[in-house]
């Protein structure tokens, strides 16, 4: 009650029309990409407060009064752009904001993450970037989800990422670049001449601008012999493609396990919270032969129970946080000594070889 009427002295003396501010630019409001919370308040209306998530508090403040057009624009009056400013000052810095609903978990920092299913298990990631309005999607591997998608939010395309060559992600690069015929198409380097349509090729140590984020690029070869990832530290996102999955990793067809075991070694140091926004719904079977290795982790077994029930329920089980992989993945886990017990190996073997045991013993499941 104290932020709604707070609200209504924001907008005291403004006419009450749909409005929205974010930042000094002015967008469409969408239901499907805001949270909202109503409360009925003593003035016979009834005013929907929007927040698009945590950090969208340092970003936006919105009111939408019901009963009026649904895709609202930014109001030029301003009186109406003030009380918006001040109020989204107040929502980022008032601890009253129980009535306030948080976005979901799509919501990433100051970028939005859309997951596409495609195919018969691969996830395809939109990811948005409101204050520039740039839109990119990671390994597309088919072409009308990814476009549904777009239509849907109302958005364009204006970058594909690819992680590696493999035709599951990048099947869609070139139907999208003459779809979006100003879509660039970002690739490992090290694998060019294998990347559909690719305009840009980064690898190791590079930088590639989206919007205000910083896109970071790890060469993390193993599955393949080019395989990248992405690293968005701004929004806590990692996305590592067939590299790195939720409680397992890539296969090796064209790179060493000492060669996997270096990439995803690069990866250990990032924060836990880090999400995890890997390719493949693979989880409830990495699971199952998780706890074959590592029987005792209480953790694990704790995980493998809340991974079975989701998708029982067709619940996705990806992104996973990076913590939750550090803990619970064997293949980030070679030098715990349960594991090498376990593997038959002792103090004396090295971090990849105790890694080249437990992917042998995966390909084997």
């Amino acid at each position: 009650m104290e932020l709604m009427n707070f609200l209504l002295q924001c907008l005291s003396g403004a006419s009450l029309h749909a409005i929205w501010y974010k930042g000094c630019n002015k967008c469409p409001l969408s239901s499907r990409s805001a949270v909202f919370q109503r409360s009925v308040i003593h003035n016979p209306r009834t005013i929907t407060v929007a927040n698009f998530g945590s950090a969208s508090a340092r970003l936006a403040g919105g009111f939408l009064v019901l009963g009026t057009v649904a895709g609202v624009c930014g109001s030029r009056d301003r009186a109406i752009r003030t009380a918006c400013i001040t109020a989204a000052k107040h929502l980022n810095s008032s601890k009253a904001t129980d009535n306030i609903s948080r976005a979901s978990t799509s919501s990433c920092g100051a970028m939005e993450v859309v997951r596409v299913p495609c195919l018969s298990d691969n996830y395809v990631w939109l990811l948005h970037e409101p204050s520039s309005g740039r839109t990119a999607v990671v390994d597309p591997a088919e072409l009308h989800p990814v476009v549904s998608e777009l239509e849907r939010r109302g958005w364009s395309l204006d970058a594909i990422l690819n992680t590696h060559h493999h035709w599951d992600h990048v099947g869609a690069n070139m139907d999208l670049k003459r779809r979006f015929p100003h879509c660039t198409v970002v690739g490992p380097r090290a694998d060019q001449d294998r990347i559909p349509g690719i305009d840009t090729q980064v690898g190791e140590g590079d930088t590639w601008r989206f919007g205000v984020l910083d896109v970071r690029v790890f060469d993390t070869p193993g599955h393949t012999r080019g395989h990248i990832t992405y690293w968005i530290p701004q929004s806590n996102a990692l996305f590592p493609g067939d590299t790195l999955f939720a409680l397992g990793c890539g296969r090796l067809f064209e790179g060493s396990p000492r060669q996997m075991w270096s990439s995803l070694s690069k990866l250990l140091p990032l924060p836990d919270h880090t999400r995890v926004y890997c390719a493949h719904e693979y989880t409830e079977a990495n699971a199952k032969f998780a706890v074959t290795v590592d029987p005792h982790n209480r953790l694990l077994a704790e995980r493998k129970g809340r991974v079975e029930a989701a998708r029982m329920k067709g619940e996705a089980t990806v992104p996973s946080t990076l913590g939750e992989e550090k803990a619970t993945n064997p293949f980030l886990r070679p030098g715990d000594p349960a594991i090498r017990k376990q593997m038959g190996l002792g103090p004396g073997a090295e971090d990849w070889e105790v890694f080249a045991a437990i992917r042998a013993a995966k390909d084997q499941f």
